[in-house]
């Protein structure tokens, strides 16, 4: 039987490290599957954000290992000998930049019992602030579907693949919610819909709320995210070069320097530790300084695209 490459799932890297399920049929050569919470069936995953760093951990031979901040959390990735596409790409670009990953999902359990998910990438390579926005909206759209399909599901007497097909979802999507339901139950949904909010606010201002996540917010429909997005870019292949559309897209206006430079220094004095700068410190610290909330929020926007902060956990920022 000829083996089919499955497609590669867009997840945010802050729901796929909270997977702790992994399926398979159990037949000879049969692929394996991580099923996140909202029932996203992942054998391959596609992601994009800020390679924050690099480091060869390999005691025989390479092993690089990377993390990839996206803006609800870090993927954590591995590459060896068996990947030597993504190795090679992985001991060449420099940190800080925008990359793209296609890889595919794996579990492990350490010694403690608990399981984790990770990635063995295929491919790596360096994209756009563009292409980075697009996946931030497909993920977000990928992810509101996903949470609108469960709540039907949690208002059935007895969800079922077939009857989520029958309000329009499709089967894979219907198979992975079902499956996400019967291995981790009840779901409490203001996690995944304030991730939600969270993933869009970089670029949709108004349904941004600061402080992120403090409290959970309405969530915004498959629908409301399509109406509400900017003019999407021409969608990022894995290995193909920026199209002529994302190439043409409209620029910003350009960031003063000096209130960039001013975000850095006080994000560097209130580093905590790995948490990185608390949102509301930087605020404060900037209106000393100055600056208005929206210069703070443009100059972080700026440094952001540039590589030269990323969020090591929704609400503060880091140096990167």
């Amino acid at each position: 039987m000829a083996m089919q490459r499955e497609l590669a799932w867009r997840v945010f890297a802050g729901e796929y490290n909270d997977s702790r399920h992994e399926y398979s049929t159990g037949e000879e050569r049969a692929p394996s599957f991580v099923i996140t919470p909202t029932g996203a069936k992942v054998n391959r995953l596609f992601l994009v954000g800020v390679l924050t760093s690099t480091e060869n951990v390999g005691k025989e031979g390479d092993v690089w290992r990377a993390r990839i901040s996206d803006p609800t959390g870090v993927f954590t990735v591995y590459a060896g000998q068996y990947q030597p596409q993504a190795a090679q790409a992985l001991a060449e670009i420099k940190a800080p930049a925008i990359v793209a990953v296609v890889g595919k999902s794996r579990t492990y359990t350490p010694d403690g019992g608990a399981v984790y998910a990770s990635v063995r990438p295929e491919f790596v390579r360096v994209v756009t602030k563009e292409e980075r926005d697009h996946w931030v909206l497909t993920t977000a759209k990928s992810l509101a579907e996903r949470l609108e399909a469960l709540r039907e599901a949690a208002a059935m007497e007895k969800p079922s693949v077939d009857e989520l097909v029958a309000l329009g979802y499709t089967r894979e999507i219907s198979e992975g919610v079902i499956m996400g339901l019967e291995r981790y139950g009840k779901l409490e949904l203001d996690r995944y819909e304030a991730m939600l909010q969270d993933s869009l606010s970089g670029l949709v201002p108004e349904l941004a709320g600061r402080p992120p996540s403090a409290k959970p917010r309405p969530i915004a429909s498959a629908a409301t995210v399509a109406e509400s997005a900017p003019s999407p870019v021409a969608p990022p292949v894995a290995g193909s070069a920026p199209t002529a559309a994302s190439k043409g897209a409209a620029k910003t206006p350009a960031v003063d320097p000096a209130h960039e430079d001013v975000v850095l220094g006080i994000v560097a004095d209130l580093e905590e530790g790995r948490n990185g700068a608390p949102w509301e410190g930087l605020i404060e610290k900037s209106s000393v300084k100055g600056l208005s909330e929206e210069q703070v929020e443009e100059a972080i926007n700026s440094l952001l695209d540039k590589g030269l902060l990323y969020e090591p956990i929704l609400g503060r920022l880091k140096k990167a």
